[in-house]
């Protein structure tokens, strides 16, 4: 019996073994030099700007997200976080953010950022304690990386919390600036954010996303001062000692484009700099998700074939904003086949696309970490579980893999 037990004893490590050396070799086969982007907006605090103007119960964009309700059978409203309803400028939670998103794969967060002004005189940031308090205060930070999207789009005032304005379409925010306003915007970033070591810098210059380029070119009155204005944004980068200005365009949602819009954005490109691409949704919404992802790939194509600049590939994981729109049903909903496993085939073809570009940086991005309002969400909620996270570990560590 003794010998029994030392030979169970024996191959119950042996398995242990096995099964540690699997897990290393997963490990040892993702690529240290892939970005895993997801995106964070940072709305579900108490912000000064948002309390004043649109979510006045303290908790942040949570207020609307609460008031989700089913338009038609089947619809999941309202989204239940799987660990509540947390601020995202918490440290301790964004610390548990850090170690899940690390442990499936996640490797770096993408910030939204807010310049705005409103029409009582208020000229600043919005929404930046959830980066600055909650994120770089959470013990962890240093082991994620991360940058900055400068989301820079017009916001009306029933845009945000149509419970409480009803159908005032008047703007609210303006994301206009001017060049004084950039004599403030790049001290601030370079010294809050740029100088960090985890900060993602491509050819050793820190990446800065901009929303709408169309919009920073609005600022200006034309595309040759926004040019100036773009230099002068990467000459204060320089002073700083860094070599330059990564600027990466992210396209709201992608959309095949015109003829004229290709040239539009070909000149654009040129006569700013603009250094990558890429899309926040991954673009050509219908409600199937299995059509959803079809067209955002032949979008993702052209982008690839007209544009002469790296294209980071998007992929999302749904898309539900009907908490902000009570006329909103089914045709503006992902309601059919939305699940994390068609959600890992898509990102497995993003992950090929990343590979089929070896001259390029390494970058896939996911829609979202926290879209809770508008449907898209990689963290675990009481229908989904952790399915989404897993799927992502899943395509990382090679189960899609086309086996030789």
């Amino acid at each position: 019996m003794k010998t029994n037990l030392n030979f169970l004893a024996v191959l119950a490590l042996s398995a242990a073994l096995v099964s540690s050396c699997a897990q290393c070799g997963e490990e040892a086969a993702r690529d240290k030099d892939l970005h895993v982007c997801a995106y964070i907006w940072p709305s579900c605090h108490d912000d000064s700007l948002a309390h004043r103007w649109l979510w006045e119960e303290g908790i942040g964009e949570w207020e609307v997200i609460r008031k989700g309700t089913p338009r038609f059978p089947g619809h999941y409203q309202p989204r239940q976080p799987y660990w509540g309803f947390e601020m995202d400028n918490d440290p301790v939670v964004v610390e548990k953010w850090i170690q899940t998103a690390l442990k499936y794969g996640v490797n770096t967060f993408i910030y939204d950022w807010y310049w705005y002004k409103t029409a009582d005189g208020y000229s600043g940031p919005y929404l930046e304690s959830a980066l600055n308090d909650g994120f770089l205060k959470a013990p962890s930070n240093g082991k994620m990386d991360f940058y900055i999207m400068w989301a820079n789009h017009d916001v009306i005032y029933n845009y945000w919390n149509c419970h409480k304005w009803g159908d005032n379409t008047d703007l609210l925010f303006n994301p206009d600036v001017t060049m004084e306003d950039l004599k403030q915007i790049m001290p601030r970033i370079i010294n809050q954010y740029f100088v960090r070591p985890n900060y993602v810098k491509i050819d050793g210059c820190p990446v800065l996303a901009i929303f709408s380029i169309d919009n920073f070119i609005r600022s200006f009155g034309s595309e040759d001062a926004a040019a100036e204005a773009m230099e002068f944004m990467r000459e204060e980068v320089r002073k700083a000692g860094f070599p330059g200005l990564h600027i990466q365009q992210t396209q709201g949602g992608g959309y095949m484009m015109s003829d004229e819009r290709i040239e539009s954005m070909r000149r654009i490109i040129a006569k700013l700099g603009i250094d990558s691409e890429t899309l926040y949704n991954m673009g050509g919404f219908v409600p199937d998700y299995v059509q959803y992802g079809s067209n955002a790939l032949k979008i993702r194509e052209q982008m690839d074939e007209v544009f002469d600049v790296p294209v980071f590939p998007t992929v999302s994981v749904g898309w539900d904003d009907t908490p902000r729109y009570p006329g909103n049903g089914l045709e503006s909903v992902t309601a059919y086949h939305q699940t994390p496993q068609s959600f890992a085939m898509f990102l497995q073809k993003a992950k090929e696309y990343v590979y089929a570009h070896p001259d390029q940086p390494k970058f896939l991005m996911i829609n979202a970490w926290n879209e809770w309002v508008e449907g898209s969400y990689l963290l675990p909620d009481n229908y989904y579980g952790f399915g989404y996270l897993e799927a992502v570990k899943d395509v990382l560590d090679g189960k899609y893999d086309a086996k030789q």
